[in-house]
């Protein structure tokens, strides 16, 4: 996904959307020019980071170790004049942890529930892949209720609340797989590559120059959460003429019934392919979806939610290719 330069395009038919979108490009732009002042190329990945909070979104980012996964999960919290924490996952992590656990307090001869990491508005978790199931599950409530219930009382999650993880698709050792069910949670499945030869060279020169040292404090909130907030709306307000609903939710049953597939995309897919697109219209200045705002977002949100059968996986099928088929083989509307 990569969207136009300066997160707009030109509108040359004098075309003026009903809702007040201007703010909402301005906004963008403000956080990816923010981002790019540490995050040397990946403009790609920026954009979908950006994508994914206008769509009040989870995010899990894959990558090779050094190519910046958490630098841009930390730069994009801090584009956010809100709260940020990080959890580093590992083997021995327990869920209480995670969430928090009640302790006794004896002042008042009772027990009182003591927040953990999970109560912030954008959360890392770091190396998402090396807690066990029991570990995990303690997010499952969260993303998708945006609450966490302890000892029989529910306690709401901040808002805005976002998770943004990472994980290693290469390191297997002390890892876990993570379940179906956790994963359908995630709006996007990010692939964070290599940077190309020259923004690796523009890289080595900032680091000669010792400017690679650029702390991440340094990056200003550029939105406020009232902003993010009427922000969200305003994505939701754009319009998905009816032709376009048939066309998500007929993708989705296509995967389904799809024998390169075990398993194909969720209801939860098909809203979240929906919601995105909806935000990738807002964000070029359109109050309406068009196909290709759909087939841009359909790879993040479709890859990390199907799995191949263990016939096409050894013939070296990858998930965006099964993703690709698919799509050419479902008629789009117009």
């Amino acid at each position: 996904m990569h969207l136009p330069n300066n997160m707009e395009e030109e509108n040359t038919s004098g075309y003026s959307p009903a809702l007040p979108l201007a703010e909402l490009r301005e906004a963008a732009e403000r956080i990816r020019t923010e981002v790019q002042r540490v995050l040397i190329g990946q403009d790609a990945v920026i954009d979908q980071l950006i994508i994914a909070l206008l769509s009040d979104g989870h995010v899990l980012i894959e990558g090779m170790p050094g190519v910046a996964k958490t630098l841009a999960a930390k730069l994009l919290a801090r584009t956010v004049a809100t709260g940020f924490s990080r959890i580093q996952f590992t083997p021995d992590l327990m869920p209480s942890d995670v969430i928090g656990t009640s302790i006794f307090d004896p002042r008042t001869n009772a027990f009182i529930f003591k927040q953990g990491p999970i109560f912030s508005n954008i959360v890392l978790v770091d190396e998402i892949n090396r807690a066990p199931a029991k570990t995990q599950s303690a997010l499952f409530e969260v993303m998708e209720e945006r609450q966490v219930t302890v000892d029989g009382v529910t306690h709401p999650a901040g808002v805005p609340f976002m998770i943004v993880a990472t994980q290693n698709p290469i390191e297997h050792e002390g890892t876990y797989r993570l379940p179906e069910a956790q994963l359908d949670r995630f709006l996007f499945k990010i692939d964070m590559g290599h940077p190309s030869v020259e923004e690796e060279e523009q890289l080595l020169l900032r680091a000669q120059e010792g400017l690679h040292r650029l702390e991440v404090d340094q990056i200003k909130p550029v939105i406020t959460p009232e902003e993010l907030v009427r922000l969200r709306a305003l994505v939701f307000q754009v319009k998905c003429d009816a032709k376009l609903v048939r066309y998500i939710a007929e993708i989705s049953h296509a995967t389904r019934n799809d024998g390169t597939l075990m398993l194909g995309a969720s209801p939860r897919a098909s809203l979240a392919v929906q919601r995105a697109a909806k935000a990738v219209a807002a964000v070029q200045g359109r109050d309406f979806t068009i196909p290709e705002d759909i087939q841009q977002v359909l790879p993040a949100v479709l890859r990390h939610r199907i799995l191949l059968t263990p016939e096409r996986e050894m013939e070296g099928l990858r998930p965006d290719e099964a993703i690709a088929q698919i799509i050419a083989k479902v008629p789009v509307p117009r």
